[in-house]
């Protein structure tokens, strides 16, 4: 056979073979190719949002492999970037980005570390938060600046979804003060340092779509808002809505679907029960749903808590020493649980489910029954099916009077605010989780006086 023309057909058995690529064109179809790569050092529970060439996205929830959906054609290009960052983490991706695609992209590497953390707690007794940062072994120490001054009567704390801003209800101001997390963890006045709320505010909580909602005790209702690029809250032009008598605390599902409300006033109709409302999805008002209130199991309802997947909700009976335990249906209502309640503490006030939605504590403040008395933290392991089981060590001890707990280091450690008995300053209990759930006690720290929740940037 003829040497040129063996030649001929050797170079094109081998230009066929390099248009192959990671697949076998057909029919004259042009080679595409996959970019993927690896994710590491992401904490348990989280995840991370990557995406390709701005519209190929991917979410990652472990320290894997990862592959775009979307092949990349021959000589084309890919590049990739982190579009959503895992809370109280940051990614950095290597290796993301490169053109004249020849072959399949397996190299991409995203690390994730943790980020700096801090923790916030509202001082009642001289109009402060307290300032901590967070180290690696899990233990508070007081920023440069230990407090930040409030407005009068302060009574709570939050954090929005992104872990920047900060905002406290101040009762007699009826006010909310908004705060910017700085770089080192202290808090600096938003513009404005405050806006006007209803009568009396005690919570708020800020909805992942940039939606915020105060809870107004003394005139029973919830002011609504929306949440400006800085951070800043606006008044929506949504009328405030009613609740129940003596609106405690707000609690969102994580879904953003709904929003309950607390309301432990003693009248027989409108106390001693939970508003449930549905959140609009393009204006974020609430709408009650029906029926709009339920009844308690329990007397004097405190903190409301709802599981990471949007499915259950508990309520803290302060006066009835447990917790309520319900299903939420798919149009956002409670029905209790079988049994319906599980049993605390004395005084239980807020109930906090750990990230990886495992394990759950109870805050029993104590003092109001016995004022001579430690509190403690009663600690559950919560089943697929939403109820509550004791651990095999059902209590801890804490400090005097806790009445809040919020989680850092990625759900490895709890802290759990004791607010003191009206003389001694608060203080804070700090307490690791173990592999199974349980707490123990590495710390306490000084706080502020009438000391009584706390945020973390966790």
């Amino acid at each position: 056979m003829n040497s040129a023309i063996l030649r001929i057909g050797a170079t094109a058995m081998a230009l066929a073979i390099a248009g192959c690529g990671g697949g076998s064109p057909q029919g004259g179809f042009a080679a595409s190719y996959t970019v993927g790569g690896t994710v590491s050092g992401l904490a348990t529970g989280a995840s991370v949002t990557l995406v390709n060439n701005g519209t190929d996205t991917l979410t990652v929830s472990s320290n894997t492999t990862f592959v775009f959906a979307t092949s990349i054609s021959q000589n084309g290009s890919y590049a990739v970037t982190v579009k959503t960052q895992p809370t109280g983490q940051s990614c950095v991706v290597s290796g993301g980005s490169g053109s004249m695609l020849m072959a399949n992209v397996t190299g991409v590497a995203v690390v994730c570390a943790s980020q700096a953390q801090f923790a916030y707690v509202v001082n009642n007794g001289n109009n402060t938060l307290s300032q901590f940062s967070i180290n690696a072994s899990g233990m508070l120490a007081p920023l440069t600046a230990a407090t930040v001054a409030t407005g009068n009567s302060p009574r709570s704390v939050t954090l929005d979804p992104t872990r920047r801003y900060v905002y406290v209800p101040n009762l007699i101001d009826n006010t909310l003060s908004q705060y910017v997390i700085q770089q080192d963890g202290t808090l600096a006045p938003n513009t404005p340092a405050t806006v006007a709320t209803g009568q009396g505010p005690w919570a708020v909580a800020v909805s992942p779509s940039g939606r915020a909602y105060v809870v107004n005790s003394v005139d029973n209702t919830i002011s609504q808002f929306s949440v400006s690029s800085s951070g800043a809250l606006v008044a929506s032009s949504v009328a405030p809505v009613p609740t129940g008598l003596e609106p405690w605390n707000v609690t969102l599902s994580p879904d953003g679907k709904y929003a309950y409300v607390s309301n432990h006033g003693s009248d027989t109709t409108a106390g001693n029960t939970l508003s449930q409302f549905s959140i609009g999805a393009s204006d974020g008002a609430l709408t009650p749903l029906t029926p709009a209130t339920i009844t308690t199991a329990g007397t004097y309802p405190g903190g409301v808590t709802v599981d990471a997947n949007s499915a259950y909700a508990y309520v803290a009976n302060i006066a009835s020493n447990s917790m309520s335990q319900y299903a939420i249906g798919t149009d956002g209502t409670l029905t209790k649980l079988s049994p319906a309640t599980v049993i605390t503490g004395t005084e239980p006030v807020f109930m906090a489910i750990d990230p990886s939605n495992q394990y759950a504590y109870v805050a029993n403040y104590t003092v109001d029954v016995n004022p001579t008395a430690a509190g403690t933290v009663s600690q559950y392991t919560l089943g697929a099916t939403g109820l509550l089981t004791p651990m095999a060590v059902p209590t801890v001890i804490a400090g005097t009077g806790p009445g809040w707990i919020a989680f850092g280091n990625s759900g490895q450690y709890a802290y759990v605010v004791n607010r003191g008995n009206g003389t001694a300053p608060g203080t804070v209990s700090e307490y690791a989780i173990s592999s199974d759930g349980s707490l123990s006690l590495i710390g306490t720290i000084s706080a502020g006086p009438s000391a009584f929740m706390i945020a973390t940037t966790d």
